[in-house]
């Protein structure tokens, strides 16, 4: 512990401000400092890591929110902070399905960010121009990235396996000038060839000026009217760097959209600069020398965080491909031939890998490992014992829970905080997180509302199109003004330690008692022949509650009567009888979020009569033809 980043942060501060953390550094207090005297633990944040040095009364001017005022009159360009490092070390490494790495050094990288950015500004693109990206987990992707920071210009990415129409529900809002764009991908073994959707974009995008082709299927191939990535690229050079307001846009993030059109989620260089190295140098204890891994495709916001691994000056790895190619524990074979330090994925990977009973840490060298982060839902208990048993007994287990909204972890890991299985270490440094009850009072050993009462440097500067406001104030401050309202169930224990239990806005609520429906899962994914479920709480129009359980089984397996009372009492043992369904019905799969998250209120939203097409955006869901089988459900159900 007293060889962690942050113990040597606690230990800087307590020098210059005449505190005591205690010996060794008590949490706690660091956090409690820290949410307390905001002012003081972001500029020395920022002072500690070389960002800036500004005195504490011009840290936050206006501290309410929405509207909160970060280091105002500030100048910083998150570019030229990633890029700030020269160790004689990789800065990427990118690495595919066919296993075989490639290693780009820093000086490498910089020089392409310099090229891309001089392109960019050749092209006549400016401060604020949106330049858009259609690309996956790769190196092109990264470049273009800082490149666009680096001139001032507003980044938004989606994955190369969104469709046209997901895409332009995207980037249509935001008028892009710039578009990056692949001509195709691998996955699983196969080629996905994406040329004719660059092409519906480019017809849907009319701001478009100027199509940049990066080429992965095709490489001798470059569409009409589109420049070639290795000639944006060819003219290596120092990035020139624009100095940008602290709260200037850097790139634009994306809601779900799976109950609408996705909202536009705007954050800025200083803001996120910060947050990321807070969550990285501090809790992850990321720096020089370490490698850092995380499952993700450039449409969810660990991407983001991935890149961010550069400010600390460690190394970020990409890779791009499947999950699980060629076998369940591909990114743990990743990790012990490429000496991970840190491994990050989400909970249904290790919930898999749980269930198949693979012992990682026995055929893999996983020696270097000292970090394995889960995100995405919440980790199962069996899964937590499964980490420290199967893969390695001395690592971190960094389960985190927080959202594209602030592009960081509200609640996560310390490295000075023993790992307690089911549940979160604490909320992060400077996170004001709290349980609060309906009357909006804080409550400790019983399931709250998440809310964050004071402001954080990554929250939102707005949604994009949304002059007034309304619809990011509707968002997160109802309904307590001034207060940031998440969305998820927490529960924090006498031990400070926290629970997520799952969306609040799908809770179960049986006669007035709400329910998360993590418990439920947690039951089931412990049943062998259940590969998924989803559970919904569907209120009905006579006052009813109807409370199905849908369960996508094993190949092979059927849903008997035994197998439905064996969940039925696994459930009833393990939550309680009020989380027992009312029914358990076979599906062909559960449709999830591109990011991993169950559609549990669009599915929800069908069972109690919703127009489909307003109730589900397909484009946003991983498998879009098993919201059929659910129409054909809620139609049937709903036929007298």
């Amino acid at each position: 512990m007293r060889d962690t980043r942050i113990a040597a942060f606690a230990a800087w501060v307590a020098e210059r401000r005449g505190l005591s953390f205690g010996d060794p550094v008590d949490y706690d207090a660091l956090w409690l400092w820290s949410v307390e005297h905001l002012d003081q633990f972001w500029g020395d944040l920022a002072r500690w890591t070389g960002v800036l040095d500004v005195p504490d009364e011009k840290v936050l001017t206006r501290p309410e929110m929405p509207g909160a005022r970060w280091f105002p009159g500030t100048t910083v360009n998150y570019a030229e902070q990633a890029l700030r490092h020269r160790p004689d070390l990789p800065a990427l490494i990118v690495v595919g399905e066919d296993g075989e790495p490639q290693e780009i050094s820093w000086t490498t990288l910089r020089r392409q960010v310099g090229a891309f950015a001089a392109t960019l500004r050749r092209l006549g693109v400016q401060r604020g121009d949106r330049v858009a990206a259609y690309l996956p987990n790769v190196p092109e992707a990264i470049v273009a990235f800082l490149g666009a920071a680096a001139v001032g210009a507003v980044w938004s990415a989606c994955a190369p396996d969104f469709g046209t129409r997901a895409v332009l529900d995207r980037f249509a809002q935001i008028e892009p000038t710039v578009l990056v764009a692949v001509d195709g991908y691998r996955f699983a073994g196969k080629e996905f060839d994406r040329r004719d959707v660059v092409t519906e974009l480019r017809a849907g995008l009319p701001t478009v000026r100027t199509t940049i082709s990066v080429p992965r299927l095709h490489p001798d191939e470059t569409p009409d009217n589109a420049l070639a990535w290795a000639d944006v690229v060819a003219d290596e050079q120092e990035p020139a760097f624009e100095p940008v307001p602290f709260d200037h846009p850097l790139w634009i993030l994306y809601s779900s959209g799976t109950t609408g059109l996705p909202k536009g989620i705007v954050h800025g260089h200083g803001g996120i600069l910060l947050e990321q190295l807070k969550w990285g140098v501090l809790h992850f204890d990321l720096g020089p020398g370490d490698r850092f891994f995380w499952y993700t495709s450039t449409a969810w916001m660990m991407w983001n965080v991935v890149v961010s691994a550069l400010l600390s000056g460690a190394t970020a790895v990409l890779y791009d491909g499947a999950p699980n190619h060629p076998s369940l524990d591909a990114q743990f074979a990743l990790a012990g031939r490429l000496g991970f330090t840190h491994l990050g994925t989400s909970a249904g990977y290790l919930t898999a890998c749980t269930k198949a009973g693979i012992r990682p840490g026995d055929v893999h060298d996983l020696s270097a490992l000292r970090v394995v982060g889960s995100t995405g839902s919440p980790l199962p208990t069996a899964a937590f014992r499964w980490v420290y048993d199967a893969v390695k007994a001395d690592v971190v287990l960094s389960s985190a829970s927080g959202g594209t909204d602030v592009c960081t972890a509200f609640i996560g890991s310390s490295p000075l905080l023993p790992v307690t299985a089911g549940e979160l270490q604490r909320p992060l440094l400077g996170v004001a997180a709290a349980a609060w009850d309906e009357a909006g009072q804080p409550v400790t050993g019983e399931l709250g509302e998440m809310v964050i009462t004071e402001p954080m440097p990554s929250m939102p500067l707005c949604f994009w199109n949304d002059p007034d406001g309304e619809r990011y104030r509707s968002t997160y401050f109802e309904p307590w003004p001034g207060v940031w309202r998440h969305g998820d169930w927490l529960e924090i224990t006498s031990r400070g330690t926290c629970v997520i239990t799952g969306r609040s806005d799908s809770t179960l609520n049986r006669g007035g008692v709400r329910m998360g429906t993590a418990d439920i899962y947690a039951a089931v994914e412990s049943v062998p022949e259940v590969l998924d479920c989803v559970v919904l709480g569907v209120e009905q129009p006579d006052g009813g509650y109807w409370m199905p359980l849908f369960v996508q089984l094993a190949p092979g397996e059927e849903l008997t009567e035994e197998l439905a009372g064996r969940i039925r009492a696994l459930i009833r043992e393990q939550a309680s009888p009020r989380h027992v369904p009312d029914e358990i019905i076979a599906v062909p799969g559960v449709p999830h979020t591109r990011t991993g998250k169950r559609l549990e209120v669009p599915l929800k939203r069908l069972f109690q009569g919703a127009d489909p097409d307003k109730a589900v955006n397909r484009g946003t869901v991983d498998d879009a033809s098993l919201i059929e089988h659910y129409i054909a459900l809620a139609r049937a159900r709903s036929t007298p």
